[in-house]
């Protein structure tokens, strides 16, 4: 354990003055014993070995969890991990909780959780909120982090907790940046995956350098152009605005927007309430009844995300490239983002393989969907549309790449011509465009709409 060494300095009236400070790191681990940890939900094994801790899986077991008997809210952690399986999962909790009662009576830790991951989509240092609300922060959020992790060697992994901020390292490679309200304070786990097999009991994952900061603890500079997820809605943090990420609403005004073919917002059909922008119902007409809005500015090349809730059967979108040069009745033209009930809407059913589903480009391209990120009619959901200067565009959905294109290729200018809109000259590859929100007379809800411009 390094000492806390102060360095004194008089004034010209003979008081001390210290000049710097070496913060002192807290070992949570002492290399021999389980002292200041317990085990929690499942019955993995967890037992040192040669100054590791090795947590084995075992058969018919949940998530285990070897859990630090104290609490932390403000620190720095780092710690070096190794997996030898690829089939193997880990993680590390962060601010964590323990139900007893969870999970039927055996107990459920729930918190956000430093993921391990070294399966082939190499998610390693994401996000992942144990036991509630699942995936936070994806690496398919930050791509060139996912090959960091080394299978079968130790990894050195860091994570900062400051505030409502997470960030984390593998192997000194930034991966994720957090923004998130929901745990000031929790415990340290250090989790053993269940098994989906009984033929993979028996694997390991080890642990050791468990090292804790938890005074004098500053920030660490993140590298430039790293996504924030920030769940605090309408807001950005410094990070955010020095890489030149703007609010396009600001949860209290319509300030940047007007209708479509318009002078001005709508004086019907849109509300604002409680930081959210909504489209109200009328009879899920195209068109609706205040009828489209756009931004006052146009876009060439941007990073833009935003929350949207759908409600039963809605049907919207996202538009982007709208140039309003068409002025078309119904909904202005443009590349869109689908805003889709799946289930219940029958418009999911229309198209080309599901190329009018949620998060699709719309009538063009099927976004490719995993169901477990695709969250309940309800509840809040995050889209991303990437349009980076070489034409090359990219939609997520809840963090999740569902699909790629290049605009104005062949394979695009293909697509088009085989689509609804063969009908619009050079649909799709204006150089610059307006940024929409459908009306399509269905409820939908907006918030935390940020755009970043790309050069």
């Amino acid at each position: 354990m390094r000492k806390l060494f102060l360095v004194l300095t008089t004034t010209a009236i003979g008081l001390p003055v210290v000049l710097c400070a070496q913060n002192e790191w807290k070992n949570l681990f002492d290399g021999n014993t389980l002292n200041g940890w317990k085990r929690l939900a499942g019955n993995a094994d967890f037992k040192v070995e040669r100054g590791m801790i090795v947590g084995t899986a075992v058969a018919n077991s949940g998530n285990s969890f070897l859990c630090t008997e104290k609490e932390y809210g403000d620190f720095v952690l780092e710690l070096d991990v190794k997996i030898d399986d690829t089939m193997a999962n880990s993680g590390v909790q962060l601010r964590s909780h323990y139900d007893p009662d969870g999970n039927g009576g055996k107990g459920r830790v729930f918190g956000c959780q430093f993921e391990v991951d070294p399966s082939a989509r190499r998610w390693s240092g994401g996000i992942y909120d144990e036991g509630r609300r699942g995936w936070l922060y994806p690496v398919s959020m930050n791509e060139k982090a996912e090959p960091t992790f080394r299978v079968g060697k130790f990894n050195h992994l860091k994570v900062e907790c400051i505030g409502n901020e997470t960030k984390t390292w593998v192997n000194n490679i930034a991966v994720a940046y957090l923004v998130d309200a929901a745990d000031a304070r929790g415990f340290i786990g250090l989790q053993v995956h269940a098994v989906s097999k009984p033929e993979f009991a028996g694997q390991k994952v080890y642990f050791k350098n468990i090292r804790i900061m938890i005074s004098g603890i500053r920030p660490t500079p993140f590298p430039r152009g790293i996504y924030v997820v920030n769940n605090i809605p309408n807001e950005l943090n410094r990070y955010e605005y020095d890489n030149g990420w703007k609010l396009l609403f600001n949860g209290r005004t319509t300030a940047g927007w007007r209708g479509a073919y318009k002078t001005g917002f709508p004086e019907k059909g849109w509300a604002i309430k409680n930081g959210v922008l909504t489209v109200l119902a009328s009879e899920g007409k195209e068109g609706g009844n205040g009828g489209d809005i756009v931004t006052i500015d146009e876009y060439s090349a941007f990073d833009l995300s935003f929350e949207f809730k759908l409600t039963p059967g809605a049907n919207s979108g996202v538009k982007y490239f709208v140039t309003l040069s068409e002025h078309n009745t119904g909904s202005a033209i443009g590349l869109e983002y689908q805003l889709l009930d799946d289930s219940l809407h029958p418009d999911a059913k229309l198209g080309r393989d599901g190329d009018r589903t949620l998060a699709s480009l719309y009538d063009l391209i099927p976004a490719a969907k995993q169901k477990r990120f695709v969250k309940p009619i309800g509840e809040w959901s995050s889209g991303r549309i990437i349009v980076y200067p070489n034409n090359h565009v990219e939609h997520y959905l809840n963090g999740v790449k569902v699909l790629s294109y290049e605009r104005g290729s062949k394979e695009f200018r293909d697509l088009v011509a085989i689509s609804k809109y063969k009908v619009w000259k050079d649909f799709g590859e204006a150089t610059q465009g307006h940024i929409l929100l459908q009306d399509h007379g269905n409820e939908v809800s907006f918030r935390s709409i940020k755009i970043r411009e790309l050069k």
